[in-house]
């Protein structure tokens, strides 16, 4: 009784006047980011990190959970128009979407689309108001050992899971580190690798690297590589269904939902493989196979879709009750809950029970707004894809850069500011993770500090980790994500080898 009656605070404190148009704008932007191809969530939220600074905090999340979320009903706009996803869980429903546009038929693919967000991301929203208090009841119970060893698996399944290669994520990884390493140590209030630079003596801002690595990067990025290209669109067709298109879709929405929402708990589950296991289940369960891959199959955009917004929304289970990020704009939210002195974990239910209540309440709030202003305002958002790239990439660099210096004034930043652009055109250009630097430099000095202390509770002995039962499950967890997949290729391998001998 007590967890709806917290629910209910949480929707009287989202249901200000000021709250529901902080919603309704972060809805509105992130609609927007979604359907304008290059720019995803995680680049918006970065740009938009410095208001934390003039914003009240449960204002400021709001608004980015309504970026966050928005971003993923507009995606699927530019994916079947113009078949280029705006992000990457927006890959598979271009496969569909795109074909059914193709032969006139995309305003059935942006209703399915749109409800199927809708059903899903209100489901796993019913899903995080019921499980994220119990995983944070359950997580306080651990120990500095256990927080090091869950930091320690965070960083180890961003690293290898996000991106093409673990050998690239794991250097991300230690760009990260190293970044979140330079300044005064807490413990010893030693000045480390500040190279007697005294605007590094209190660190680097997180808000700096986001804003660098996602907004500045992406933007020089587009411009240099990706923005003399011609994308054609398809023409827009009344946005309904028929009574056949909506039998074939509400399964695949119900079990896209059950698909996505595991997938988005675990520390990077990421929305890219639900979204292809929900299009592998679609295609398998179907009665109209010959649709797939010819005309489009409506079954193949409302499962991709649904199984995308479920995925996203359970992300927020992790980041509330264990301070995990498991995606790009999860690891942004994260740096924006460190600028209010907030640490995302068990103790934040508690803590900070207001602002995660009106989180969680704005969740449903915004699944409505979003529904309102996507189905009857498509046509709306359609005319954005028709703003030049060269204004569009200018106005996000500008925006970026006086949202920075804003908060210091200071040209160091600004210097500062473009030369992680740089680093991360360079690490777009070789397909290096952006992700794991932003994971390992909030969450590196945190694990450092649990580090020490597990030690001190071992008394300088490094067989704690081994001595507690979760520490060592954990331990054994990290161990089989590094070599667990390599062993199964390893043995794929082999076996093909041995097929082709016989």
């Amino acid at each position: 009784m007590d967890l709806w009656n917290q629910l209910l605070q949480g929707f009287v404190t989202a249901g200000t006047p000021i709250n529901l148009l902080w919603a309704l704008l972060g809805c509105t932007i992130g609609t927007a980011v979604g359907v304008l191809p290059g720019i995803g969530p995680a680049t918006a939220v970065a740009m938009l990190l410095p208001i934390t600074t003039k914003v009240d905090a449960t204002a400021s999340m709001i608004f980015f959970a309504g970026i966050y979320y928005g971003a993923m009903y507009g995606g699927s706009t530019t994916s079947i128009l113009l078949n280029t996803p705006g992000e990457s869980g927006s890959m598979v429903t271009a496969m569909e979407g795109n074909k059914m546009a193709k032969n006139g038929r995309a305003g059935a693919a942006l209703a399915t689309s749109a409800i199927g967000s809708f059903v899903a991301g209100t489901i796993a929203t019913v899903l995080v108001t019921l499980f994220a208090p119990l995983v944070a009841a359950y997580a306080i119970k651990l120990g500095p050992p256990e927080y090091f060893l869950l930091m320690v698996l965070a960083f180890t399944t961003v690293s290898a899971v996000l991106g093409k290669s673990t050998l690239r994520g794991f250097a991300a990884l230690g760009v990260g580190l190293a970044l979140g390493l330079i300044g005064i140590d807490q413990i010893s209030g030693q000045a480390r690798y500040t190279g007697g630079v005294p605007e590094l003596m209190d660190g680097i801002e997180v808000v700096l690297i986001a804003v660098g690595l996602f907004a500045v990067g992406e933007a020089l990025y587009m411009v240099l590589y990706e923005g003399k290209a011609v994308e054609t669109q398809n023409k827009m067709s009344k946005v309904h269904m028929t009574a056949e298109e909506w039998k074939r879709s509400w399964p695949a929405w119900l079990r896209a939902t059950a698909i996505g929402f595991p997938f988005g708990t675990i520390p990077a589950g990421g929305s890219e493989i639900p979204t292809f296991l929900s299009y592998a289940t679609e295609k398998k369960l179907s009665k109209h196979k010959e649709e797939f891959g010819t005309v489009g199959a409506i079954e193949g955009v409302a499962g991709p879709e649904a199984a995308n917004n479920a995925a996203i929304t359970a992300t927020l289970i992790p980041l509330l009750t264990l301070g995990i990020p498991t995606s790009n704009t999860t690891a942004i939210l994260l740096g924006a809950f460190q600028n209010y002195g907030i640490n995302p974990g068990p103790q934040l239910f508690d803590k900070n029970a207001a602002l995660v209540w009106a989180l969680i309440a704005s969740l449903y709030i915004g699944n409505v707004m979003l529904l309102v202003l996507n189905l009857p305002l498509v046509g709306m958002w359609v005319k954005l894809l028709k703003i030049p790239k060269p204004q569009l990439y200018a106005g996000i660099l500008i925006f970026a850069t006086v949202g920075v210096y804003g908060m210091r004034q200071s040209a160091f930043d600004l210097v500062l500011l473009y030369g992680i652009g740089l680093l991360g055109v360079v690490m777009r250009r070789f397909d290096f993770p952006t992700a794991p630097v932003v994971v390992g430099m909030i969450l590196g000095p945190l694990a450092e500090a649990q580090m020490r202390n597990a030690l001190s509770i071992g008394e300088g002995k490094w067989t704690i980790f081994l001595e507690r039962p979760g520490s060592l499950t954990l331990l054994i967890i990290v161990i089989a994500v590094l070599f667990l997949p390599r062993l199964v290729k390893l043995f794929r391998g082999r076996r093909e080898r041995d097929i082709e001998t016989v």
